[in-house]
């Protein structure tokens, strides 16, 4: 009889041989650290992390939401609306995680989203070409607006009423009274889709930008088009992004020619050109309070966020170039100029601050010091480019969006 195994001896030993390889992958020695070197990691503080915890791995955002295009209410510091490709928007609460309303009843993406000025209402446009109008207070559709023959590019609303605007892929504008339900009025005349657009703030004048690379400015009350700019020295590419002054006298517009140009509403004449370079928000540091604007989707060289310009003469852009430029328009002059990694996909000042968060190629989202120029906090939690920007109405959180189908919050409160 053969005498037992010792368990004692035995216990833990395994003999692999070559056979018993699952994979084999070769690695280069040169690949490999040196047993002595010390990884530099840091985190969005710049406090240096733990070799075994990579960049990859941080996630500085206090909530996380699905979407690709975002807007925060003006009134409500906590209420986010977010559309996304699956035909889906919602409404949810920051740091409500148990709440959530979903916008149905669109048969394309949801592929812009703003708030009436008074917080009401939402309007979420979808590339089915059809625009939906919510109550906020009883999350009921309160109507659909139809008429466009494509996919609806942006919705906007009236500075001082429940009228709302919107860009169409037919290279046509509508206007609708959202409180009657009713059409308004179609204006006619880009030869592309439009891009872009918006009411100036005094509410008397509409101008919009098409991929047809003309800015086209109207009377909103007769359809008439007031003034066309297009030809040299103007764009000579789609325009991609528009945005009004707040005392209504100029248009800041950009293109994929990677050029922006100011121009004058009354004249319809050039104010100031500058090339090489895109524009994606203006504000004034320490002055009035400035509101994030929806994007487009991100391709190479073009605009991808807006944001209201103030009387005071500062600018911020930013671009494929891996840059943020915060000038001086009364001198024609850049204040500073701040380096990025990856390319810049769009830009929000916040609030009133002197600073000014940039969403990125890279997937992170950078708040900048616009007056020394220094970058002074990375938000880390998205695994691809940043689509989109919102602040919301208290001022405490940065929403962002990105091409990972995420939305994710930052708190932002002490930039304030």
């Amino acid at each position: 009889m053969n005498a037992p195994a010792n368990d004692e001896e035995d216990h833990g030993e395994v003999f692999l041989d070559e056979t018993d390889a699952l994979h084999v992958i070769t690695i280069d020695d040169q690949d490999l650290p040196e047993a002595d070197e010390e990884l530099d990691i840091r985190d969005a503080d710049g406090e240096q992390r733990s070799d075994g915890e990579s960049m990859d791995e941080a996630d500085d955002s206090m909530h996380i939401f699905t979407g690709h295009t975002v807007a925060c209410s003006p009134t409500d510091g906590t209420l986010v609306a977010t559309g996304s490709g699956d035909d889906k928007g919602f409404l949810w609460r920051i740091g409500e995680g148990d709440w959530a309303f979903q916008l149905q009843g669109h048969e394309n993406s949801v592929c812009s989203l703003a708030f009436s000025t008074d917080g009401q209402l939402l309007a979420s446009g979808s590339l089915d070409g059809i625009v939906q109008i919510w109550d906020i207070n009883s999350c009921n559709l309160k109507c659909t607006l139809d008429g466009p023959g494509g996919g609806i590019e942006w919705v906007r609303w009236h500075p001082r009423g429940h009228l709302v605007l919107a860009g169409s892929e037919d290279s046509t504008v509508w206007m609708w009274n959202a409180d009657k339900s009713s059409f308004l009025n179609m204006f006619s005349g880009h030869g592309s889709s439009v891009t872009c657009g918006d009411f100036t703030p005094d509410g008397k004048t509409i101008c919009t930008g098409s991929d047809d690379a003309t800015l086209r400015i109207w009377n909103p009350r007769s359809g008439e088009n007031i003034h066309v700019v297009r030809g040299h020295p103007y764009h000579t590419d789609g325009l991609t992004c528009l945005t009004i002054t707040s005392d209504s006298t100029l248009a800041l517009t950009g293109s994929k020619d990677s050029s922006v140009h100011i121009v004058n509403i009354t004249t319809g004449k050039l104010a100031w050109p500058t090339t090489k370079h895109i524009a994606l928000g203006l504000g004034s540091p320490g002055a009035a309070c400035i509101k994030a604007k929806n994007i487009s989707n991100i391709t190479p060289k073009q605009i991808l966020s807006t944001t209201r310009l103030p009387s005071s003469p500062w600018a911020a852009t930013g671009g494929m170039d891996q840059k943020l430029i915060v000038w001086d328009l009364q001198h024609s002059l850049p204040r500073c100029t701040c380096e990025h990694k990856e390319g810049v996909a769009c830009l929000s000042w916040l609030g009133s601050s002197k600073y000014v968060a940039t969403g990125c190629v890279d997937g992170k989202v950078r708040v900048w010091d616009s007056l020394s120029g220094d970058c002074v906090r990375i938000y880390s939690g998205h695994s691809d480019a940043i689509q989109s920007l919102a602040v919301s109405a208290n001022g405490d959180f940065l929403v962002s969006v990105s091409i990972d189908g995420t939305a994710r919050v930052f708190e932002i409160a002490e930039f304030q």
